[in-house]
């Protein structure tokens, strides 16, 4: 198979594994009413997803060493595909919270092993080129399953079996077939079957950034909704999700231009900034305000942190790229589960905006404090450097 062909396969079929992971998004208030649950109980369920995805970094990051790259991509695929059946068959919050489980293992085992596998395709010497390919599918997978059932509901109306939903019905199972039969150009290795991540010397605070900026995507993707729904702005919920991932992906190519340094300094300034106005949107019920702070968010997590990260632990641990990911995950999960729980918790005790507000001041100290330290590493590096 020539190799532009494998690589353009493997980017739709990453594409496919996460355009499941928010396929549901627009319909969570939907779940949420079947079962008569809060914000706390919405954000547990959206947060689930990282209780599948967690051990499968943490046990199985190296798996695809042991067993070849293109077996856990396929099982991502049938996973994603089983969760949206199940959602389909029993739309509940109960329902939505094993669906979630079930799409965090399937992500963790694609991206862990789809990193990897395009760099092998590619070749080493592009391994930078590769992290952008894998970015870039992701990005657009992340936020596209929202956008797309938010467009299928805008057209057909209220429903539990959007189109977006019979797209990956139909689609999912084949790619799953076409995974299998990519060509294999990595080499199992005889190791454990269960490997714990690794993380590269020197890149904690990429790791950290990745928790930063993913912690405010899940504020957007889980908490903001619901802010939107109780303004009477629910049908936006799909472009929102969409805005707070695509317009990291059209910043993906500036990035690339970038030292990765300069391009994670750059995430740190946006991350606050975004959130910033986005929390202005919220209390002024501008939707452009809240539209604005989406994109600008966006462009720091999925744009230059989420790039700048990516491919600094692949550069750093060349002969363990798979489990060198799952690190990084591992940081970025972290934070995109726990401070939205805890800000679900907050929102039922005081209100969607106060504990967006909490947040928001909770992230600008972290976001000081990273930066403070990472910069005294720097300065210790370049004394050591200059004898």
């Amino acid at each position: 198979m020539p190799k532009i062909i494998s690589v353009t396969l493997l980017a739709f079929i990453l594409f496919m594994v996460t355009f499941a992971v928010n396929l549901q998004a627009p319909l969570y208030d939907v779940y949420a009413a079947e079962s008569n649950v809060g914000a706390t109980a919405v954000t547990i369920a959206f947060a689930a997803y990282v209780v599948g995805l967690m051990p499968t970094l943490l046990l199985l990051g190296g798996l695809s060493d042991r067993v070849g790259r293109r077996f856990p991509i396929a099982l991502a695929l049938v996973l994603g595909l089983v969760a949206t059946v199940l959602l389909t068959l029993i739309p509940s919050w109960e329902s939505l919270v094993i669906a979630r489980v079930l799409l965090g293992v399937g992500t963790g085992l694609a991206t862990t092993s789809g990193t990897a596998y395009m760099t092998e395709i590619m070749g080493a010497d592009q391994a930078r080129n590769a992290a952008l390919v894998v970015t870039s599918a992701t990005s657009l997978g992340f936020g596209g399953g929202a956008l797309a059932t938010g467009i299928s509901l805008g057209i057909q109306g209220p429903t539990l079996m959007p189109a977006s939903f019979i797209c990956l019905f139909a689609v999912a199972p084949l790619l799953a077939f076409f995974t299998l039969n990519l060509p294999r150009v990595d080499r199992p290795k005889p190791v454990s079957l269960l490997r714990l991540p690794v993380f590269p010397s020197g890149t904690w605070v990429f790791g950290a950034a990745m928790a930063l900026a993913w912690s405010t995507t899940g504020m957007t993707i889980a908490v903001v909704p619901l802010e939107l729904k109780a303004n009477g702005l629910g049908g936006w919920t799909g472009l929102v999700i969409f805005l707070a991932i695509f317009v990291g992906f059209l910043c993906q190519p500036f990035a690339r231009r970038m030292s990765n340094a300069k391009a994670l300094a750059l995430g740190f300034i946006l991350i606050p900034v975004g959130f910033l106005v986005l929390v202005a949107g919220v209390w002024l019920k501008i939707l452009a305000l809240v539209l604005i702070g989406t994109c600008i968010t966006s462009a720091a997590s999925y744009g230059f942190t989420y790039l700048a990260s990516l491919s600094e632990v692949s550069l750093s641990a060349p002969d363990d790229r798979a489990r060198a990911t799952a690190g990084l995950f591992v940081y970025a999960y972290f934070g995109f589960s726990i401070p939205v729980i805890a800000s679900g918790a907050l929102a039922d005790m005081l209100g969607l905006l106060p504990a967006m507000i909490v947040f928001s001041i909770t992230q600008i100290s972290v976001t000081a404090i990273i930066v403070i330290f990472w910069n005294r590493q720097s300065n210790r590096l370049t004394i050591k450097a200059n004898g």
